[in-house]
């Protein structure tokens, strides 16, 4: 019981605030009052490479996907990152091994397990973050500079 309530403590002291306060997405909105949504940020859309935090994290969509079909029927982001377009279309293809099926074998087209690219990948927004972060990339670790 001492360790879950130690564990607790830890989580909750990442989110205060310097004056003690409980970090959340309401800012200073009293409970019994409606806050005022954000403005949402418009879509990062300048097509740049991001630089991957970790090992095998997906790449993030540096582009706008507003209104991209992405259904059982057809999936929109392989019309440009297929094998077949991504020449013709100038833009990175899928990782070969979204062409693999879970036994390692290699498939003509994208694994159905694949296909849903938003399961893994998502759009990116230039905003400030709501709670300070100290997150450090995994190169950073690994050469032990912080």
């Amino acid at each position: 019981m001492k360790k879950l309530i130690v564990l607790v403590m830890a989580f909750v002291s990442v989110f205060l605030l310097a004056d003690n306060q409980l970090a959340n997405l309401r800012g200073d909105t009293p409970l019994d009052a409606e806050a005022e949504p954000p403005k949402m940020q418009a879509v990062e859309n300048n097509d740049l490479k991001r630089e991957r935090a970790y090992p095998q994290q997906a790449p993030t969509i540096p582009h706008d996907i507003s209104g991209y079909q992405v259904d059982l029927n057809f999936n929109r982001c392989l019309a440009c990152h297929s094998r077949k377009k991504a020449d013709e279309a100038q833009a990175p293809m899928v990782s070969i091994t979204h062409y693999m099926n879970r036994e390692g074998q290699f498939l003509v087209d994208v694994s159905p397990r694949r296909f849903f690219c938003t399961q893994c990948h998502v759009t990116q927004q230039e905003v400030n973050p709501l709670i300070e972060n100290t997150f450090v990339d995994m190169d950073t670790l690994v050469k032990g500079e912080e």
